[in-house]
């Protein structure tokens, strides 16, 4: 695993590290992704899905930033609260109801003091009092009210969902609209939470057959890394827009990962115009030191169903061997083998290996599969020769639009035979109760602690985390 993370302001890695100066000179957002910045300012409960480092943050963050009062034009009072809270994750029932009250309280007491008006809002920490005292903010403040929930659900941390989601539903009304940022893989949203008839689930992953795909990552490059890799540093098919698209699609449109990918292609260069040698090797490079110790970091995060971090590695293994031998960028899973394996898979959806493109498409083996794209990164290590070639770039980009047929994997493949463990019944997330040095800051976990932060807490005697 690589340690070491470059102090330059290309790689600020999550929207809510931003200053506001920042936030705005570093973020493009597509025609699709205005889209999705529209049904999170408009009236009516959504979860924003998407896998970790897919631009869920930044996405919540640019509509709060054009509701009110940030903008004063806006029929939409916007509140944007990160859950992102050790102590949401440990408790249940009454005491993470009033925990959550208590962080909404304490979110639109901010923003009402950011709206430089006396808005009274005197709720108590139960779901009662909030929804009288927000639905009378509507009616001081002549607009609707939205709140935005980021990083609310994650995989793994199924056990007090049914809470947030009831308070979720309990909450929406006429005034007010609940939106949340969730991760693949959460399921237990509770006997009163109907998802697809509580709320509009939008996926926010960036579909390469998309049109426009190669001139939305140039203009991320342009908005990002405006002093690497200069138009003097491309010529002939290696293209800004050729060579960012095709980056993006290594990294299956995860921000995230493109931001690691850019800059790692930048080192790589140097001075020199970009080449396939390069790509080659940036590629190579993020399969071994970013998406394998991604699997490795979130085991300890993953509560009872840390046990389902082998098999994930065995599928993965399995599908990406099979595909490199075929050089296949999709397969085609049926249906039966994705709801068994289905935990692991959503392990690899959510570190990156793995997108779901069609949730159920007919077979030519007969029955019915889901297709998903793969990161070309781990791809690249299981085909013969491990190298981009011209014919390899030119198919990955698809210009000319041609269909791919994607691989199929059903009873006769490996995958059909692969055993999942059995789950224990109760299970405390592993890194509650890991050494501190486990925390480390690196590419897998860019969030984690310097060494000179470990060196501080170890020598208050601090020696896991929490204490």
């Amino acid at each position: 695993m690589v340690n070491y993370i470059p102090e330059n302001t290309s790689l600020i890695l999550a929207a809510e590290d931003c200053s506001a100066e920042e936030f705005e000179q570093f973020h493009y957002f597509s025609k699709q992704e205005e889209r999705f910045i529209s049904n999170l300012i408009a009236h009516g409960p959504v979860l924003l899905k998407g896998a970790r480092g897919s631009g869920k943050s930044a996405l919540m963050m640019e509509a709060a930033r054009r509701m009110y009062p940030k903008n004063n034009t806006s029929a939409a009072f916007g509140i944007y609260i990160s859950l992102r809270h050790l102590e949401l994750l440990r408790n249940e029932g009454e005491k993470y109801e009033k925990m959550l009250c208590q962080l909404i309280i304490d979110a639109v007491n901010k923003t009402i003091i950011d709206s430089e008006n006396l808005f009274e809002f005197e709720a108590l920490p139960n779901i009662t009092s909030l929804q009288k005292e927000l639905s009378g903010l509507s009616s001081a403040s002549g607009k609707r009210i939205v709140i935005l929930f980021d990083d609310a659900a994650h995989i793994g941390r199924e056990a007090p969902l049914h809470e947030f989601f009831d308070m979720f539903r309990t909450l929406s009304n006429s005034t007010i609209s609940c939106k949340a940022a969730i991760y693949p893989g959460v399921t237990k949203f509770g006997k009163r939470f109907d998802v697809y008839n509580d709320a509009t689930v939008i996926d926010v992953s960036r579909n390469d057959e998309l049109e426009g795909y190669n001139k939305n990552f140039a203009e991320i490059v342009r908005k990002r890394f405006s002093n690497k890799l200069t138009k003097e540093s491309f010529s002939g098919q290696l293209t800004l827009e050729n060579v960012a698209g095709f980056m993006g699609r290594a990294v299956l449109g995860n921000m995230r990962g493109f931001i690691f990918a850019w800059d790692s292609l930048s080192d790589n260069c140097g001075e020199s115009k970009v080449s396939l040698a390069d790509i080659t090797k940036t590629l190579i490079d993020l399969a071994s030191n970013y998406y394998w110790p991604l699997i490795d970091e979130l085991k300890p995060k993953l509560g009872i169903y840390a046990p389902m971090i082998d098999p994930a590695i065995e599928i993965a293994e399995s599908i990406f061997q099979e595909a490199g031998g075929q050089r296949k960028q999709n397969v085609l899973i049926l249906r039966e083998i994705v709801q068994r394996l289905s935990k692991p898979l959503e392990i690899l959806e959510y570190t990156g290996f793995i997108a779901i493109r069609d949730v159920s498409r007919a077979m030519k083996s007969r029955g019915r599969g889901t297709r998903y794209s793969l990161n070309l990164c781990t791809l690249l290590e299981k085909i013969p020769g491990a190298r981009v070639t011209n014919e390899i770039y030119s198919g990955w980009l698809n210009e000319n639009n041609e269909k791919n047929e994607p691989l199929e994997l059903h009873k006769p493949s490996e995958l059909f035979r692969i055993q999942l463990p059995e789950l224990p019944k109760h299970g405390e997330i592993l890194i509650l109760n890991e050494d501190i040095k486990t925390l480390q800051k690196s590419k897998a976990y860019p969030y984690g602690l310097t060494e000179n932060d470990i060196n501080i807490l170890q020598s208050a005697n601090y020696h896991t985390y929490p204490c």
